[in-house]
Formats: C-alpha cells, structure tokens, sequence
C-alpha cells in the first residue's frame, strides 16, 4: 500500500467533465482513486563511485561478473619465453617481484583487486617503489584517487594519489628507467587517457535489475500483496481533503508493512476496497530481471550460463560455455595485461622486453584444446623439432632445426 497518492490530473479532469452539472464541493469531487503512480526513470550517476557502489557492491549479478574475471585472470600463472642468459635472469626477478609484490598480498590477490579495479573503473594502477632504479615493491592504486596529470600535448606526464587527506604526485625522477605507475585501462572512444568501464554499457540494465528486486522486497513488505482501490460508493460525490488525508494516514500506519499482513480492513461511510490482481506487466518483472541480468553478463563477456540465469541457450553445455568465458575474456585480458608488464618492467632490468605471456598449458580449462594442439603439432611431420617447439611455446634446441628423424639420428 506503500506509494499513495491521488489520481493524475488528467484522469480526475476526464471525471469532473461527466458531474459538470453536479454542484462545487470542497476537495475531490470523484469517487476513485490510485495507489500507485508511474513516474520519470532515475538512471544512477555515470561515474566510478556510482560504478562500485550500484554496480559491483550492489548488484549480484555485475559482482558475480567482476569477480569471475578477476579471479581467472589472477589464476593464470605467467612464464617468459626468453630462452637463457641475462633475459631468462632479467625475467625471473620480475617473476619473482610479481609473485610477491609486497608485504601485504600475494601475487593473485594483486592482480585479481588491478583487475577488478580495471573492470569496475575502465581504469587500473600499479604502483612500483624503486631502489636504486630498480622495482622492489608493487601496490595496486584506488583510480577513485587518481588524477592523471598531461603535459601540454595532452599526454599522461604524473598522477596525482590522495590518500589519507594528503595528494602525492608520482612522477618518473630522471635517474629512474620506468614510470612509477602502470596505467591499465580498457578502450574508450571519449578520452586519450582513460578508459571506458563495462559498467558505463550496462548501467540502465543494472539500474532495471536493482529496481526489480526493490519492487519485490517492496512487495513482501506490504504483505506480498498487490496494490488495491478504494471506491467511494456513498452519497454526495466524493471525500473532503480531510477525510482522504485521514483514510492516507490509517491506512498507511494500520494496514501496509509485513507486520499487518491479513489485517482485516475496516471500511465506513460508503467506501469499498478492490483488490487488484497482478497484471501481465506486473508478473513481467521476473523475466525483465533475467533479461537484465543477461544484459550486464554480456557487457562483461560472460556466458550467462554460468551464473545460472535461466533461458539462456547460446551454449549447448556448462563445459563449451566455460571455454568461451575463458577464451574470449580471461585470457585476453591477461594477454593485455602480460604486454604491459613487459614493456614498463623490461627497462627496469636493463631489457627492451621480457617475454612475459600467460601460461595457458597450466591451465585446466585448456586441457582438452591442448591435448589437441599438442596431438596436431605431433603429427605434422612437415615441421622440424624447433619449429613444433615454437608452434607450443618453447625455446629452441641445439640441433633441432631438422626433421623428427634426422633430429633423432643426431642425438644417438
């Protein structure tokens, strides 16, 4: 019963014309009136704080999303693919640095709160502390806090970090081989320097999805009930602005909430209570949620399938679903992420890169495609050992640029 408030206008306007010829009385002169009005859509800001606080902190869905791919990607180990000597020892410090980026984290939680801050914001830090010019700490940055600072071309040249009430502008020294951030951020047609959050496509299915499961928490709080009318029957035209602000205020502190459900109504002076049923639209509000919820997991390319939104069929099973999800959106964005360690660490270590990529033959979910690549390179008979090496990712083999068999005869 929650949300009482007279008619509209217009439709008390259409009902004084057919009483023109009734006599003026005080207050409204028709015998009908509504419980619930329809008013203007509210769209939550579009900004990195509404992001976190509607979309990931307030909305299952988007959390399930966030969460899924910030965790697979952080589970996705990283290898160097130099071979030997100063880049193979070059990479294994760096290796090291990002299996134990600081006192307080491990290396997965690291990259799973840039992932997840990346995601969330379109925009992820990392922060590096250097001694003597090189990385021994890694943190990653809140972007709520972070301002990029451009030079007169418009490039990023500082960040400015407020933390605590206090603004630290981190800026690269001249003795200093790298910047001291890592900017990771995802593509936007509306800036040079900042990304474009998932959230910032899915905003409106977000908002439908928390508002649908307002209307239901609504709904058990007035007994589970839908809304009703109350038609004046008596004689004499309608209610004075006295009775109806009354009939508002019993109504409301006596009969609405959980804690009055089945609570008989009584009723005086001429008025009836017609219960109105759930209209088709009303009962739509369940497929409008799932309809949302496969809005918000598509933005983040994620099957809904897995996060047990119903009627979804894109995928004939869980197992196909769960490779596209890894195909698709893990390992890209740990491809991206690989790439952009390589070229602001490299320096670091005195290299131009470190041939950092994800090692997708660690991963269980590409056992069965890897099982097939592996068989495929094995049969193909055209390639030389070094060849079918680099086909799957590993360094060269003195004398393996011949064939299986010559390769073969070489080594005995």
């Amino acid at each position: 019963m929650r949300g009482f408030a007279p008619a509209s206008p217009g439709a008390f306007a259409k009902t004084a014309a057919f009483h023109a010829e009734a006599p003026e009385r005080r207050g409204f002169s028709c015998g009908f009136f509504e419980l619930h009005t329809l008013l203007a859509p509210e769209w939550s800001p579009g900004n990195a704080q509404a992001f976190a606080r509607e979309g990931f902190a307030g909305n299952p869905v988007a959390y399930r999303c966030v969460t899924m791919i910030a965790r697979a990607v952080a589970a996705v180990p990283l290898k160097s693919t130099a071979g030997s000597g100063e880049k193979r020892a070059a990479a294994e410090k760096a290796l090291a640095l990002l299996h134990r980026p600081n006192a307080l984290q491990a290396g997965r939680e690291l990259i799973e709160a840039l992932i997840a801050h990346t995601l969330i914001a379109g925009n992820g830090f990392l922060r590096a502390s250097l001694l003597d010019g090189a990385p021994v700490a890694l943190h990653v940055l809140d972007p709520k806090r972070v301002e990029i600072i451009t030079d007169e071309a418009g490039w990023p040249a500082a960040w400015r970090y407020e933390a605590n009430g206090r603004h630290i502008t981190l800026r690269q020294g001249p003795d200093e081989p790298i910047t001291p951030v890592m900017h990771l951020k995802l593509f936007s047609p509306f800036s040079d320097i900042e990304g474009l959050s998932p959230f910032a496509a899915c905003a409106r299915a977000v908002d439908i999805h928390n508002a649908a499961a307002a209307w239901s928490k609504a709904l058990l709080d007035n007994a589970a009930r839908p809304s009703g009318a109350l038609i004046y029957r008596g004689e004499g035209g309608g209610l004075t602005t006295e009775q109806l602000a009354r009939l508002k205020d019993e109504l409301e502190t006596a009969y609405a909430g959980a804690q009055n459900a089945g609570r008989p109504l009584v009723l005086e002076g001429g008025l009836e209570w017609m219960p109105l049923a759930h209209s088709p639209k009303d009962m739509e509000h369940i497929a409008l949620r799932h309809a949302a919820a496969r809005e918000i997991a598509l933005a983040f390319g994620v099957p809904p399938m897995l996060l047990g939104i119903p009627g979804d069929n894109t995928y004939s099973n869980f197992a196909e679903a769960n490779r596209a999800f890894w195909r698709m959106s893990v390992l890209p964005l740990a491809r991206r992420l690989a790439e952009h360690l390589n070229v602001w660490l490299a320096p670091a270590y005195g290299m131009e890169t470190l041939d950092l990529v994800p090692d997708v033959d660690a991963l269980e979910a590409y056992a069965p495609e890897r099982e097939a690549r592996w068989k495929q390179v094995r049969d193909s008979d055209f390639l030389t050992i070094n060849e079918k090496r680099a086909a799957l990712g590993y360094p060269p083999l003195p004398g393996g640029d011949g064939l299986k068999h010559d390769f073969m005869k070489t080594q005995a």
